[in-house]
């Protein structure tokens, strides 16, 4: 949980696993992740990548590019948070039932 356990880290990984190649650029990701700043960002994909959740990788061109994509150890999360994102899914749906009764 210390490695995961902050608001931004699940957005940031889902979103990423999420995309095309399972790779975003930084602004990408900052457009993605809504409410989220540029500073939290910034110490959240630094954390990932010194836990070896996540690679990021710098363009040497001008303005500089950086993206970022799941290594193993990252993508072997990927199927617990869909597995907990089901779970949730179908507990709103027996909630819903429950409520309309």
């Amino acid at each position: 949980m210390r490695i995961i356990g902050q608001k931004w880290k699940l957005p940031i990984l889902w979103y990423i696993a999420d995309s095309e190649n399972q790779t975003m650029r930084y602004k990408e990701l900052e457009r993605k992740v809504v409410g989220i700043t540029a500073t939290m960002l910034t110490k959240c994909l630094r954390e990932l990548e010194a836990d070896g959740l996540i690679f990021r990788k710098q363009y040497e061109t001008i303005p500089p590019i950086v993206e970022y994509s799941l290594l193993e150890r990252g993508k072997s999360l990927i199927p617990a948070l869909e597995s907990v994102y089901r779970w949730a899914e179908e507990q709103m749906k027996g909630q819903q039932k429950t409520s309309l009764l």
